[in-house]
């Protein structure tokens, strides 16, 4: 008889296009796996996987199989979360998305959190700047930070997202401090290869302005930027959430506070459907009570005569 675990195990394998990762996410091991999908094929009398030296693909059957295993999956998660919602529990597993540098600092100790008051509820985070496909790739939801592209997916907002543009004390004391978005062609700027888009946006009133940022620093790395601007080696355009900490200990200094006026925004973001799993809502709930209001990152940035904010940086 084809058991649950034996629909989860051969749509994680589809999924994953092999039994390695698919082991790592379930947590069993391949030839587990390996022998629980043979002995599925067996009883069901028909070839789900193809096996080929450059990998693991569904068979037409295999195609139609994983639909509607899919289905049978979605409905138990459904009947669980109706059941604990009358137990007031929270169960099963919970797929996220989160943002590398936002996600480990600020993220983590509120699923920490969570594993804590749901016992029985599984966290599965993926750290990543990707860009991920929740419904194409399985995940329950996902962290975005900035704009939000239009889509069909289903948005909370958590807390605004401020960004700051920032110097270390040893910077400002031999280069001088800038006092208009212009003078910024006269400074080493640290630049993040990893955000959309290469201008940094200020603001005069309502109108922007545009500036194209030079230096001889690069990187993908918000962490690594934030280390190199407390060195002494440039000017950052940094998310406040990062550069908080610095600035509170004096190693980082907030710069043309007045031209920066823009502010976005930090959502939890989910698939369609009339239905919020019970696990989604428990998280939704968590970030709401953590970061909700004025976060505790921005705090730094109170004295500061005008609110701070900016563009996408995940």
């Amino acid at each position: 008889m084809v058991e649950l675990v034996d629909l989860r195990s051969f749509v994680e394998v589809v999924e994953s296009k092999g039994f390695g990762r698919a082991a790592r996410r379930l947590g069993m091991s391949k030839s587990m796996i390996s022998r629980r999908i043979a002995r599925m094929e067996a009883d069901l009398g028909a070839r789900l996987l193809s096996r080929t030296t450059r990998g693991i693909s569904p068979t037409e059957a295999g195609l139609e199989f994983k639909a509607r295993s899919e289905r049978i999956l979605a409905d138990l998660d459904e009947a669980q979360d109706v059941v604990a919602r009358q137990g007031a529990g929270v169960v099963g597993r919970l797929r996220l998305s989160a943002p590398v540098s936002f996600g480990a600092r600020h993220v983590t100790p509120v699923l920490a959190q969570m594993a804590t008051r749901h016992p029985k509820l599984e966290i599965d985070v993926s750290y990543s700047d990707r860009m991920v496909d929740l419904i194409g790739e399985h995940f329950d939801a996902a962290i975005r930070i900035g704009a939000l592209k239009d889509s069909s997916l289903i948005a909370r907002r958590i807390a605004p997202f401020r960004a700051v543009l920032v110097a270390g004390p040893g910077y400002i004391k031999r280069k001088g401090r800038p006092e208009t978005p212009a003078d910024l062609a006269n400074h080493e700027c640290l630049i993040n290869t990893g955000t959309s888009g290469t201008d940094w946006i200020f603001r005069v009133g309502k109108r922007p302005i545009s500036v194209r940022p030079h230096g001889r620093l690069r990187t993908d790395s918000s962490e690594a930027i934030v280390r190199w601007a407390i060195d002494g080696l440039g000017i950052a355009l940094m998310p406040s959430f990062l550069v908080s900490d610095a600035i509170a200990n004096r190693a980082l200094e907030p710069l043309l506070v007045e031209y920066m006026r823009f502010e976005g925004g930090i959502h939890v973001v989910r698939p369609p459907g009339p239905h919020i799993p019970a696990k989604v809502r428990a998280l939704i709930d968590a970030l709401v009570d953590a970061f909700g209001g004025e976060p505790v990152w921005d705090g730094c940035l109170m004295h500061s005569k005008a609110p701070v904010g900016g563009r996408d940086h995940r």
